[in-house]
Formats: C-alpha cells, structure tokens, sequence
C-alpha cells in the first residue's frame, strides 16, 4: 500500500490543503477502515470507462467538437465561495441533460467545502444508468486509502496531480487506481510534469491552465503542452483542458489545440444557465 510519502513539499498552497487532508484521513480511517472499503467495493456496481467516455461520448450526448467534464464545485481558495448551498445531485442531473461526458466532483471539504456523500448521492442518482456520464473523484489523493475510498463511493476515475506526488508514488497509485478498474486523470502544468506524466503511463492527461504557484491563468499553456504532449506520446493520450475556459471562444481555442474535452466548473456553476452554457462549451451543434 502507498503511504503518505507519496506527497511531497511543493511550496505552493498544496501544501496546505495536504496537511489538512491528512489530519481528514486519519479521522476516515478511525471511522472506515480499508476491509470496510474493500466490503463495499465488492458490492459496488463495476466501474465505465472514463477515456471512452471522454473520447466517444455518451449517446445522450449532443454532436458537438469537445466532451465536457463538468464539475460540482462549491467555492475554491483562489476564487472563494461560488455556492455555498450547492445541491451536489441536483447539479449532476443538469449536467448529465446537458450531455456531458463525465463529472467531476469535488470531495475536499476545508477548501472546496465538497464531501465522499457528495460523490456517492451523485453515484445513487445515476444508478441503473447505462449511458451514465463517468464519475470523476478530484481531490488531493496521496494515499492507497484515497484510492480504495473512491471505488467504493462510485468513482469511475480519480484525479492525481504531478505536482503533489513523487514520481514512485505517481506511478504506484496509478497501478492501483486500474488495479480497481478505474482511470486517472493525470493533472500537469509544465514541461517537466508532462514528461513525468508520460513516464508513468498516464494515457488521460489534463493540463491545468492556472499556475498554483501563482493562481495565474494561461490558455497557452494548454496550447504549448499538448504540442509536447504529441511529441513525448505518438501513440496518443486523451488531453483534457483544465481551468480558465468560461466561453466558446475559449473553448475553440482549446480545441483548436488539440484538447479532446474541456473540464470546467466556475463558469458553469456561476452561469444561471448551466445546460446552455454546458453545451455552448461543448461546441455543441444547434438541434435541427
């Protein structure tokens, strides 16, 4: 099992949200130790996957030039509170309208005021569902316990950030997240982590358009690392644009790059109109 030295000092605000996310495993673990997440895992309904989701699409899913993996979030620590009493189901079933390809779903709960209920309500929402859209668990995951957490809560991928981890530990929690029939989403936001990324066999990789260092927003950074992205993996990877993508123009831009989907959260949860601008940032095209 991958221990809690799979995290490694960044010197960015990672590192906050890391302390408190250990001090929140301790107390998940004293309440639900690993046999109890296995138990449940055995019972849990098989994961989809989350690449064929992002590449095909669903069936419900509008013609459209971009798959959305739209996100529940509530409030984030460089933005602040977007909705506080956001209904984390509810949001779900929009976005499932809307046609989107995955969700992504926040269960941090210090800085994105997200929770594990927030994951399984959406799981039981979309129970007997075969053209579901894919579960996606974002969170700060450093640990084996993380991994098991999100199997048995209903995710069908999880998140794991180049930043946050060593390269060993990288590669160890991805062995285990398809170990469990899941996929990553393998999250880069340089030149260095892409090659990490690729040497660890991430095959869905999301590039983060915002500098945690900084928090500063960056549409070309997609654009110049998904041209490293053809170099470093001819035989290809699913890209996924992540951060700072709030109209069609932007959504153009990303795929005009070479971006197979889009993950946003703020402008939908922000826009009033969440299956319009869902399906906007999709490019989707006009029904006939």
């Amino acid at each position: 099992m991958v221990e809690q030295s799979a995290a490694r000092v960044t010197g960015t605000i990672l590192d906050r949200i890391v302390a408190s996310r250990r001090l929140r495993l301790a107390e998940d673990r004293a309440l639900r130790d690993e046999a109890a997440l296995r138990t449940m895992i055995e019972g849990a309904r098989p994961p989809i996957s989350f690449a064929a989701r992002l590449r095909e699409g669903r069936v419900a899913s509008p013609a459209s030039r971009l798959r959305l993996v739209a996100e529940i979030k509530r409030a984030s620590p460089s933005k602040g509170v977007f909705d506080a009493d956001l209904d984390a189901v509810a949001q779900a079933r929009d976005y499932a309208e809307a046609g989107a390809a995955a969700i992504s779903i926040l269960t941090e709960p210090d800085y994105f005021s997200g929770g594990i209920a927030d994951l399984a309500g959406v799981c039981a929402s979309f129970d007997g569902d075969a053209d579901r859209p894919a579960l996606l668990r974002k969170d700060f995951i450093f640990d084996a316990y993380q991994v098991l957490e999100a199997r048995a809560f209903g995710a069908d991928a999880l998140l794991l950030i180049v930043m946050l981890l060593e390269p060993d530990g990288l590669r160890d929690l991805l062995a285990q997240t398809r170990a469990l029939g899941m996929e990553a989403l393998v999250e880069v936001h340089d030149e260095d982590e892409l090659r990490t990324a690729v040497e660890a066999g991430a095959t869905v990789i999301g590039v983060n358009n915002r500098d945690l260092r900084t928090f500063h927003e960056d549409l070309g950074t997609f654009e110049r690392l998904s041209a490293l992205a053809e170099a470093l993996a001819p035989e290809g990877v699913t890209l996924v644009a992540e951060s700072a993508i709030r109209a069609p123009e932007d959504a153009v831009r990303m795929a005009e790059a070479g971006a197979h989907a889009l993950l946003v959260g703020e402008a939908l949860v922000r826009s009033g109109t969440v299956v319009e601008t869902a399906r906007s940032l999709m490019l989707a095209e006009a029904p006939q």
